[in-house]
């Protein structure tokens, strides 16, 4: 059976079942990115239920969000609403989310700009990588296509002694060393992925892409993205115990999921707190950029 292109969704059927927020929150991103356009018609409930996983009532509940912020309008019984036409109100003040989760649909808007910029700090850039993963799939896709991305990443120089991840026990300290190789090789992998994958925009899109490493001399205790010099979003890394194995021996450490780490969005258009939080996030990322940081070779 074919499929109406209007009504067709921009992912395949999932296997898991999502919430009314997960799935809120992907057709909002898929709405400000461009994949559902202004006046678009919506595909029904049960086409919804079906991509999703979702039980109905999920997706009524997200579908009354999206009208309530008034991306979507004209309801009707036995008719889908559509996407609202004109100019969109600002994002709501999202709930702290895990950074997995949280990430993908602000990168994805940011994606939505002719001009993509994004400034990040973190310890691997395993999220970062994620989330920016499936914009290129888009733009592979011919969904998307930016003008010019900039991308600017500030990591842990591999000089340094790392704060986390470590040994718990001071006679595993040996341990420490296996811990930091560890840990380098995870940053490297992330980051050539990242540069692999922008710069191949260049030949086979014709964008006009720049990606920059810096390392810094610490272990940054927490996470930040700014996009598009509009949003800041923040993490704490909060630090656990972990059981892990070094050859066939379990070692306890202290480390910390940047994954789950939950992220806090902040945008100037949400009041004047958000925005005095975006312009000090960027001033610090710039201070950092500019003064004590210094070159990154991934094959460190």
């Amino acid at each position: 059976m074919s499929v109406d292109p209007e009504h067709a969704s921009a992912r395949e059927p999932r296997a898991s079942r999502a919430s009314h927020r997960e799935i809120a929150d992907e057709l909002r991103s898929r709405i400000r990115s461009g994949k559902l356009r202004p006046g678009q018609r919506m595909p029904t409930q049960a086409e919804l239920a079906e991509e999703f996983g979702a039980e109905r009532g999920a997706v009524r509940e997200a579908l009354r969000t999206l009208h309530a912020e008034r991306l979507l309008t004209g309801a009707t019984k036995g008719s889908p609403a559509r996407v609202t036409q004109g100019e969109w109100p600002p994002w709501p003040a999202a709930p702290p989310q895990p950074t997995v989760v949280g990430l993908g649909p602000r990168v994805a808007a940011a994606f939505a700009a002719p001009h993509v910029r994004i400034d990040a700090l973190c310890l691997t850039a395993v999220s970062l990588t994620l989330a920016v993963g499936e914009q290129l799939r888009l733009i592979h896709a011919g969904e998307l296509k930016p003008a010019k991305i900039d991308v600017r990443v500030l990591l842990p120089s591999h000089r340094i002694e790392l704060a986390f991840p470590a040994p718990v026990d001071s006679a595993d300290a040996d341990d420490g060393g296996l811990l930091h190789d560890r840990w380098l090789a995870v940053r490297n992998a992330q980051g050539m992925v990242l540069r692999q994958n922008l710069l191949a925009l260049r030949t086979t899109h014709g964008i006009d892409v720049r990606l920059t490493f810096r390392a810094l001399p610490f272990t940054p205790p927490v996470k930040l993205y700014l996009l598009n010099e509009a949003e800041a979003l923040f993490a704490y890394y909060t630090l656990g115990r972990r059981e892990q194995e070094f050859g066939r021996e379990p070692r306890q450490l202290y480390d910390a999921d940047g994954t789950r780490s939950m992220l806090f969005a902040f945008a100037p258009d949400a009041g004047e707190r958000d925005s005095a939080f975006v312009a000090e996030s960027r001033r610090w990322f710039e201070a950092l950029w500019g003064t004590i940081s210094s070159d990154l070779e991934l094959t460190s």
